[in-house]
C-alpha cells in the first residue's frame, strides 16, 4: 500500500502508540481488501461498544492502556442493556456491569456515549460525499443512501481503529465504481401493491434485500414522498435480509441523478413478492396473545413519536400488553419533557434508551407474540430471543394492545 506521510508517522508512533497500534491493524486490514492507499474520515460511529463477552472490553481495555484518544468526532452505537433502567433487563445481570465497563472505555477514549443505532436523527450529520467511518448496519445504508456521504461496512474493532487514527483503506463504498448500481429493479407503487403504507417500505427493503444480497440497487417508483423514517426503514430491512449497504431511488436520494443506469439489468418486483415478504414476516393469527408491542428498531425519531402519541390518543392498553419504544437518550430527554406526549404516558409506553428490545431481552411475560411495525425486528427477533415476532401496522399494533390479543387487520 501507498503510504502518506500521516500514515507513516501514525505507524512511527508519532501520534502515541494507541494509534500506532490501531494503524498497524488497519494496514493489514486495507491489505486483504485490496486498497492502495488510505484517506481520512471526518467521523466516526462505533458498534463494538456493544458487549459480546470479555474480547470486548479486553480490545478497548488495550487502547485505554496505550493512553489511546480519538482523533475524530466519535459517536457510540446501542448497548447490550439499557442501563438507566436496570429493572427491566431480564438476561443474565452480570451483563449490566460488563455493559458499564465496556461503555466507560469507549468514554475514556474520547467517544460521545450517543448509544444509539440512529445518531443521524439528532446529531451533526455527514455531509453529502464526506468520508466517515461508520458501523451498524442501518446507520451504514442511511447515511450512504438518505445522506449520500460515503462509508464502508465496518464492524467491531475496524471502526475503533478507523476513529483512533482518523484513516480508512481507500476500498469498497468509498470508491466511485463501487456506488454504481449493479441491478434496477422496477417497484409496484404503493396502491398497486396492496400494503398500508408503514407495511410498503420494509417489504421493498426485504424483498430487495434478499435478490440483492451485498449489491448496489438503484429502484425505479419509490414514492417520491417517502420521508426520512420511510426510507430509514426500506434501508434497515433490507440490510437485514441481504446486508444492503447502499440503494439509490430515482427521484428521492440524492446520488441517483448521477448514476450510471444504462446496460444494467432491469428486473421487476412484483406484487406477490411483497405480499409474501409481508406474510413471512407476520405468521399471527387472529386473537393470538400477545405478550408486548416492541418499536423503534432502528430507534424511534420525534416524529414517529409524534406519530404513536396520536395513535394512542385516549386509548387504554391492556394490563396484559406492555409496550416499549427504543430511542436515544436525546430523544428519549425531548419527549420526557413535552406534554405534547402525555399519551404515550397515559397508554403506559415504556421508552427503553441505550439499547435495543430485539437484542436487549425486556418483556416479562415469558409466552405470547411480540409486535413490532419494524421488519428489522421482525427478521431478528426470532433468533435473538427465542420469541415468535410478527410485523403489522402500526394502527393494528395498538389495536392488539387494547385488547391484549391480535386485532384482525384493517
Amino acid at each position: 500500500m501507498k503510504l502518506e506521510p500521516i500514515d507513516r508517522a501514525l505507524l512511527a508512533g508519532e501520534h502515541g502508540a494507541a494509534a500506532a497500534r490501531a494503524m498497524a491493524l488497519l494496514v493489514r486490514y486495507g491489505t486483504a481488501c485490496g486498497a492502495e492507499r488510505f484517506i481520512a474520515i471526518e467521523s466516526a460511529h462505533i458498534d463494538g461498544c456493544l458487549y459480546h463477552g470479555p474480547s470486548s472490553i479486553d480490545f478497548a481495555q488495550r487502547f485505554v492502556d496505550l493512553g489511546g484518544k480519538v482523533r475524530v468526532p466519535t459517536t457510540l452505537n446501542v448497548a447490550a442493556v439499557d442501563v438507566t433502567h436496570p429493572g427491566w433487563h431480564c438476561g443474565p445481570p452480570e451483563v449490566i456491569a460488563q455493559q458499564e465497563t465496556l461503555t466507560r472505555l469507549h468514554e475514556q477514549l474520547g467517544c460521545l456515549p450517543t448509544l444509539t443505532c440512529a445518531p443521524y436523527q439528532r446529531m451533526a450529520r455527514p455531509r453529502r460525499g464526506e468520508h466517515v467511518a461508520w458501523a451498524e448496519s442501518n446507520a451504514i445504508v442511511f447515511i450512504n443512501s438518505v445522506l449520500g456521504a460515503r462509508t464502508d461496512r465496518y464492524g467491531d474493532f475496524t471502526d475503533l481503529c478507523a476513529a483512533l487514527t482518523g484513516r480508512v483503506p481507500l476500498a469498497g463504498l468509498h470508491c466511485d465504481e463501487a456506488r454504481w448500481p449493479a441491478v434496477v429493479f422496477d417497484l409496484p407503487s404503493i396502491d398497486v401493491a396492496g400494503l398500508p403504507r408503514d407495511l410498503y417500505f420494509a417489504a421493498v427493503g426485504y424483498v430487495v434485500g434478499r435478490r440483492a444480497p451485498g449489491i448496489v440497487p438503484y429502484l425505479r417508483g419509490l414514492p417520491l414522498d417517502a420521508n426520512e423514517d420511510e426510507l430509514k426503514a426500506l434501508g434497515a430491512t433490507g440490510a437485514s435480509s441481504g446486508a444492503l449497504a447502499l440503494f439509490h431511488a430515482e427521484g428521492v436520494t440524492p446520488e441517483a441523478a448521477d448514476m450510471p443506469t444504462g446496460g444494467v439489468k432491469a428486473e421487476a418486483i412484483s406484487p406477490a413478492e411483497t405480499a409474501a415478504a409481508i406474510a413471512s414476516l407476520c405468521r399471527a393469527a387472529k386473537g393470538e396473545r400477545v405478550a408486548a408491542v416492541c418499536l423503534g428498531t432502528p430507534h424511534y425519531s420525534i416524529d414517529e413519536f409524534a406519530k404513536l402519541a396520536r395513535t394512542v390518543e385516549a386509548r387504554h392498553r391492556s394490563p396484559e400488553t406492555e409496550v416499549y419504544v427504543s430511542t436515544s437518550r436525546e430523544i428519549a430527554a425531548a419527549v420526557a419533557e413535552d406534554a405534547a406526549f402525555d399519551a404515550l404516558r397515559a397508554f403506559g409506553v415504556h421508552i427503553v434508551v441505550d439499547t435495543c428490545t430485539y437484542l436487549a431481552p425486556v418483556v416479562r411475560q415469558t409466552s405470547g407474540l411480540i409486535l413490532t411495525t419494524s421488519g428489522k425486528y421482525a427478521h431478528y427477533g426470532p433468533g435473538n430471543l427465542g420469541r415468535r415476532v410478527a410485523l403489522m401496522t402500526l394502527e393494528r399494533c395498538i389495536r392488539s394492545a387494547e385488547t391484549g390479543v391480535v386485532a384482525a387487520p384493517c
